[in-house]
């Protein structure tokens, strides 16, 4: 349905997103056609913020990455079943529920968003719709570059570089629910906070290399951009490997190089939305070994500050956007298949 269409048929939805590239300002406030039902129709009480939103609007990724534009921003969704499409029965309207679509389909950031039915899964006990939106693709990446491309074990020592954001914060207590030893490195400011999420040590790296010690780590997990793959390769045990999330890795061509040259066994994640993954992650929540971690929350119009903070590298944990406060402030309490009351439009 075209946008004129849908506009005179009254199945607009307000949502954010970009219709040129550019810095933060170039978010707007839109009036998009309302999806279709498809597999599972999620009304949205609230999307998270990743740097691949920011990423995205500026343009960093368009030799990769070809976007139709006006695009609705973000990846990290949570909220409740409006509707589902025929052959889906594990998810009944009014649940609340939480998932990722692919970066490059967005569509977080509205009212309204239709997700695969193998990517969604039910929001866990103790978490409001809120903090759920900050768990999807931060949890994930953790999730699949340990247990996937890691191959961490129980037992096993793992050296976390750049903790204290999003994915890092949850790869410090999913380790620990997986049976592993942690030290993890952050500034100062995050020592307290890197603490309380269960890491066995903490490095401050502005005062420590954790690098110049002798080979005591079995995996080195880069929870952000920046590796200096050389740099960290001595304090690594023989047959350990790194896995960074630098998507330039991800490339079996680029790890082979490195592999080459630098003689060290290089992974990358490039995460993938996942229902039973999250389901996963929705247990640990449930039990208490994981939480979500979040900074600031915003009204979705200010959506364009929120990228502007993002930006600065200075968040701690998730920024959430909330799309429906009310609802956003709905916690599951007893059932991770709870309903949410109101959770169903008239």
């Amino acid at each position: 349905m075209t946008e004129a269409n849908a506009q005179r048929a009254g199945r607009t939805m307000r949502a954010v997103g970009f219709r040129r590239y550019g810095p933060p300002d170039v978010l707007e406030t839109l009036e998009v056609p309302r999806p279709e039902p498809g597999e599972v129709l999620i009304r949205v009480a609230a999307a998270g913020v990743n740097p691949a939103d920011w990423a995205l609007r500026g343009g960093r990724l368009r030799p990769f990455v070809r976007l139709e534009l006006p695009f609705v921003s973000g990846s990290d969704v949570a909220g409740v079943v409006e509707a589902v499409g025929p052959g889906v029965t594990r998810f009944k309207l009014g649940e609340a529920v939480y998932a990722m679509t692919p970066t490059t389909t967005g569509g977080a950031y509205a009212e309204y968003v239709t997700v695969a039915a193998d990517n969604v899964a039910h929001v866990p006990s103790g978490l409001s719709l809120g903090e759920a939106a900050a768990v999807p693709l931060v949890a994930l990446t953790a999730l699949q570059a340990l247990r996937d491309k890691a191959e961490l074990a129980a037992g096993d020592h793992v050296l976390i570089n750049g903790v204290s954001g999003g994915v890092g914060s949850f790869a410090v207590q999913i380790s620990k629910a997986m049976g592993a030893q942690v030290t993890a490195t952050c500034s100062g400011p995050n020592v307290e906070l890197v603490r309380g999420l269960g890491a066995d040590e903490v490095i401050d790296y502005t005062s420590e290399d954790a690098a110049a010690r002798s080979p005591r780590y079995d995996v080195i997990f880069g929870a952000v951009n920046t590796l200096p793959l050389l740099h960290w390769r001595r304090a690594l045990r023989p047959g350990g490997k790194i896995v960074t999330v630098n998507p330039l890795f991800e490339n079996a061509v680029v790890a082979r190089l490195v592999r080459a040259v630098g003689r060290v066994r290089l992974e990358g994640v490039l995460v993938r939305p996942s229902g039973a993954d999250l389901g996963a992650v929705g247990s640990w929540i449930s039990s208490g070994k994981v939480r979500p971690v979040i900074d600031r929350s915003y009204p979705l119009s200010d959506a364009a500050a929120a990228h502007r903070y993002s930006e600065s590298r200075r968040v701690r944990g998730k920024l959430v956007l909330l799309v429906d406060e009310r609802l956003s402030a709905e916690t599951i309490r007893s059932s991770s298949q709870g309903q949410v009351p109101g959770g169903t439009a008239a």
